[in-house]
């Protein structure tokens, strides 16, 4: 059985990835081993330190969870010298979640990337524009074009967007990221929701509204993934509700080429790797002896 993978040129022992925001390396690495992982993506780092969002943050709802983070993270410097350097020792691939306020943020953090052991970064256009009113990069096709345009220009790494489902028409931003030179797109980010504490009668989250993820949004995952396969020629990565091996085979089924594992891995630790072993067996039972052959498999 071949669980390799080529996604955008470079090779994955498999297809099972870690998403953005869920995934620490030290952390994370305390309960599995990293080097099992065809690769790990990394929480998404700014040109400058973020703080992110007031507490309460995170909350739990029916089937997912909220969350409003707001990508903290320290900054673009220290992340490079804390977490690459420990990352770059695993016989596993790194993908650098990138986040920006501007187009020059974005860049001024692809630019520092070039240099480091990073395979490719995953450049996250659901950040609101600050030089826009705060619109997010991802919910507008020629916005989404201008980053992808941009960081292309300047980056040396595959470049991977990834999209926002918080539009009409997700197949018209990845048409747009396609045609400035996207080497690959990931799909999906959180759906925007909301959570009221009736009890209280206030928001259960400070920033009121936050990204909703976990197995309630697997169906609109699956959906947009089968969509954008049809839409574009360049590979994709998806995620969305990913809680075993056979929602890893349904994704797959329906255009992708590789998985990232979330919410899973904060209810369950050791989800990424559980994950990747049921894939193999189920892989087994069905007689797939390639990634490629669960593809090949679905008919519509």
């Amino acid at each position: 059985m071949d669980l390799s993978v080529d996604f955008a040129g470079v090779t994955l022992k498999n297809p099972v990835t870690t998403a953005s925001g869920t995934f620490s390396a030290r952390e994370s690495g305390e309960f599995y081993d990293i080097n099992e992982l065809g690769a790990v993506i990394t929480k998404g780092v700014a040109s400058e330190p973020w703080a992110g969002n007031p507490t309460p943050r995170i909350a739990e709802t029916y089937g997912g969870m909220l969350n409003a983070v707001g990508l903290q993270n320290p900054g673009a410097v220290a992340f490079i010298e804390q977490e690459i350097s420990y990352l770059k020792d695993f016989d596993t691939r790194i993908i650098a979640n990138v986040a920006g306020r501007t187009i020059e943020e974005y860049c001024s953090v692809v630019e520092m990337l070039n240099e480091t052991d990073v395979a490719m970064m995953e450049i996250n256009i659901s950040c609101p524009n600050v030089k826009k009113g705060g619109i997010g990069f991802g919910t507008d096709p020629r916005m989404a074009a201008e980053v992808t345009k941009a960081v292309k220009a300047i980056s040396r790494k595959p470049i991977i967007i990834k999209l926002t489902p918080n539009v009409t028409d997700i197949t018209e931003i990845a048409k747009a990221v396609e045609a400035e030179g996207a080497d690959g797109v990931s799909l999906i980010n959180t759906l925007l929701g909301m959570k009221i504490d009736t009890q209280r009668k206030k928001p259960v989250l400070a920033n009121i509204m936050g990204g909703l993820s976990g197995p309630a949004v697997k169906p609109v995952a699956v959906r947009m993934v089968y969509q954008v396969r049809r839409a574009v020629n360049i590979p994709i990565m998806g995620l969305g509700g990913i809680m075993t091996g056979e929602d890893a085979a349904e994704f797959i089924m329906a255009g992708a080429d590789i998985i990232s594992v979330g919410t899973a891995a904060l209810v369950n630790p050791t989800a990424p790797v559980d994950i990747l072993q049921e894939l193999k067996l189920y892989m087994q039972e069905q007689g797939f002896k390639t990634i490629a052959d669960i593809r090949g498999a679905f008919n519509a």
